[in-house]
């Protein structure tokens, strides 16, 4: 593609400088519009500037991967609802057998969640709880922050849903959900374990042998980071923020219609109106009537707040629905990843899974839906119609043009090149950005080469530019939330330095991207 004329290319040049240094910078002090509204601005002037047309505007606008996005925040809002996240988090402190123990784990975890329900949701929800768990073991929190927000987003390559890039990589790319996980899995596996080797390298002395304890499924946060201090490539899971109220045996929260208000404390009560306290072991207390003397279950412990066998059963009733609404989702959840897997469309298997999940609740859909975030799918709006306008000043293909002969994926030396190119803008202009300049040219030049080389240079891109997020702290939205997330914590408050993950994530970042290549090459 010949270059535009100066004027055309100074302007569109001008309108993307705009939306890179709001998309990089939020609150930069000239202009603290935050990245949505800057991705916005930079939509409008690429139109008012007549850099592209207002038809070419829309066009640009990618509806699938829109649908796609929209139907996965959806579905995390319903599973952060049935209690995936909390019992991802009990996973983490289960029989933890110290601080080593404890950092694998947190690289496993981060790793699963993020490929299922995108790296943003699990930092958001998992930040806070990993706090405690350190702060309570007396071990450095450092370590174990670095470990969540760097597997978060080597296990996000995993799938197509795992983060924003790999939802743009497998719309354009039309690789099927099945070849995409199949294609990158090798590389996302051993990345976590070299990623977790290092942390451990890095960190072993200052990692405690005490044996961990284990820490309530309560102490996950219900509190989500503001979006104008973290990045727009995330969205804020579903909380449940709800007064203390009496518990069910499976730990599910009572209503306060079936018996027990929010001051209940819902301990064993005797007949003469006492408290009791309740023997270890699940074994009943003695209660006497009389002469006569009766052992009460652990269940029966469970339910003594209520006043009468109705609204005992009443909330038994409520706990047998509340298990059949979170195997449902579980279900719906996992039809949907069957669907991907057998080659569906990717966005209307999540649209219809998110509707099934919405209907299924039968109620009123708005707090869910008001989980969602939409200035993210605003931000991506925006954010193509942009990339557009500068793809058509000539200059990303003028780029392209001079670099192509140096990074053909079919050497080992275009390999690295490429690799570098993507690492580089990765970081410069952020992952999506770089995706979508880079991802049509890149995999163009492959099909010259083979059909299996186009998939192979579409795999590669999804992996370093997703790796690439480790490089620094402002890599990635992930690390950012982290940061932001851990300092802000009220109680188990701590401060990530720029530096202090540039030490780990520069040469991490190197190792992992680099054998990742060689496991996705030899596919």
């Amino acid at each position: 593609m010949a270059m535009e004329p100066a004027v055309k290319v100074a302007l569109g040049t001008a309108a993307f400088g705009i939306f890179w240094v709001l998309a990089v910078f939020p609150a930069v002090p000239f202009l603290p519009i935050g990245r949505t509204a800057g991705s916005l601005l930079g939509a409008m002037l690429m139109v008012l500037l007549n850099v592209i047309t207002a038809d070419e505007a829309y066009a640009a606008v990618d509806l699938p991967i829109l649908g796609l996005l929209f139907g996965t925040m959806v579905v995390s809002v319903y599973l952060e609802r049935a209690d995936m996240f909390r019992h991802l988090g009990r996973a983490l402190s289960w029989r933890s057998q110290g601080g080593k123990d404890l950092l694998l784990r947190t690289c496993a975890v981060s790793a699963l969640a993020s490929a299922l329900f995108t790296n943003d949701t699990c930092c958001v929800v998992l930040t806070e709880f990993i706090l405690k768990i350190a702060r309570q073991n007396n071990l450095p929190p450092k370590p174990f922050l670095l470990a969540l927000a760097s597997s978060a987003n080597i296990g996000s390559a995993a799938t197509p849903i795992g983060n924003p890039q790999n939802l743009v990589i497998a719309v354009q790319s039309g690789i099927s959900f099945g070849d995409f996980v199949f294609g990158i899995l090798p590389a996302t596996l051993v990345g976590v374990v070299v990623n977790a080797a290092i942390l451990l390298c890095l960190y072993w002395r200052e990692l405690s042998d005490e044996k961990c304890v284990d820490v309530s499924h309560d102490a996950l946060p219900a509190e989500v980071v503001d979006e104008d201090d973290v990045t727009s490539h995330r969205f804020s899971p579903a909380t449940m923020s709800h007064p203390r109220r009496g518990r069910l045996p499976d730990g599910s929260v009572l209503p306060e219609a079936a018996g027990c208000d929010a001051h209940c404390s819902c301990e064993p009560v005797k007949p003469n109106g006492d408290v009791a306290k309740a023997a270890p072991d699940g074994v009943g207390i003695h209660q006497r009537r009389g002469s006569a003397a009766r052992v009460t279950t652990k269940e029966e412990d469970e339910y003594s707040c209520f006043n009468s066998t109705e609204e005992k059963e009443a909330a038994m009733d409520e706990e047998w629905k509340n298990r059949l609404w979170k195997t449902c989702v579980y279900v719906i959840t996992f039809g949907m990843l069957v669907a991907l897997l057998l080659g569906l469309n990717m966005s209307w298997s999540a649209i219809t899974a998110a509707l099934a999940l919405i209907v299924l609740d039968f109620k009123d859909a708005r707090p869910c839906l008001e989980k969602v975030s939409y200035p993210l799918l605003l931000f991506f709006c925006g954010m193509f119609i942009t990339v557009d306008g500068f793809n058509k000043t000539g200059i990303p293909s003028t780029f392209w043009e001079f670099m192509e002969p140096y990074a053909r994926i079919d050497t080992p030396t275009g390999v690295v090149i490429l690799a570098l190119v993507i690492l580089l803008l990765s970081n410069v202009a952020s992952n999506v950005p770089t995706v979508l300049l880079l991802g049509a040219r890149v995999a163009a030049s492959a099909a010259a080469i083979s059909p299996a080389a186009e998939t192979n240079a579409w795999l590669i891109l999804a992996w370093v530019s997703t790796v690439a997020g480790n490089l620094s702290l402002l890599g990635s939205a992930a690390n950012l939330i982290v940061c932001e997330q851990a300092r802000r914590s009220q109680q188990f408050g701590y401060t990530l330095s720029f530096f202090s993950h540039l030490q780990f994530g520069f040469p991490a970042t190197l190792i992992v991207t680099g054998i990742g290549l060689l496991l996705i090459k030899s596919n």
